[in-house]
């Protein structure tokens, strides 16, 4: 006896699975994705192409060092001639010097930490601050002069600080806290683009 067809619910009969080599047929008529990942899937939008740069550890070094230098100082000229004069319970109020002294240890690496700088390809962006963070961008075309100076305190630690001063001076800037060689890079290459972008407007 010939075994008769089954067929589904609509009376069509049901088509064979396909072999597993075989693209599957998707309701936009191409073939299905072989795998999960080519699949668009959801993430952080982009911050961006610009290269972050920090700041050298000497900065910090150098700040803490005057700041001691400073806090004690301080506090010999005031607890001395109390203790002195008065006696050494009214010097106590000089120890004021070294809990400020404490806190600025504290501040100064955070605020070390902030100092960044990054180059596009129309202006330079400088970020500082920890309470209130603060960017400032400058534009190559608007730069008038860039400078690079260094203190004795500074090249004492191997450091320069780069100015740069625009056409308004509520754009000026600087970038503390570099090894000479970078600073000399970044004023001969700032001036260069300034130059370049000053000639085609």
């Amino acid at each position: 006896m010939q075994e008769q067809a089954q067929h589904g619910p609509t009376g069509e009969p049901p088509v064979p699975d396909a072999p597993d080599d075989v693209p599957r047929p998707t309701a936009a008529g191409g073939a299905a994705p072989d795998a999960p990942a080519s699949r668009p899937t959801a993430g952080p939008p982009e911050t961006g192409d610009q290269e972050w740069r920090g700041v050298e550890r000497a900065l910090l070094s150098m700040r803490r060092t005057v700041l001691l230098t400073v806090m004690g100082a301080l506090t010999l000229a005031t607890g001395l001639p109390l203790a002195l004069t008065l006696g050494p319970v009214w010097a106590l109020p000089a120890l004021l010097w070294p809990a400020v002294a404490a806190w600025g240890w504290y501040a100064l690496g955070r605020n070390w930490r902030s100092w960044r700088y990054a180059e596009r390809a129309d202006d330079l962006l400088i970020s500082r601050g920890v309470l209130w963070r603060e960017t400032t961008v400058v534009p190559y075309g608007r730069m008038q002069l860039v400078e690079v100076t260094s203190g004795p305190v500074e090249r004492r630690y191997g450091l320069a600080r780069l100015q740069l001063h625009t056409a308004a001076a509520t754009t000026d800037a600087a970038v503390p806290g570099l090894v000479p060689a970078e600073a000399e890079r970044l004023r001969d290459r700032l001036t260069e683009l300034g130059e370049a972008r000053s000639a085609g407007l």
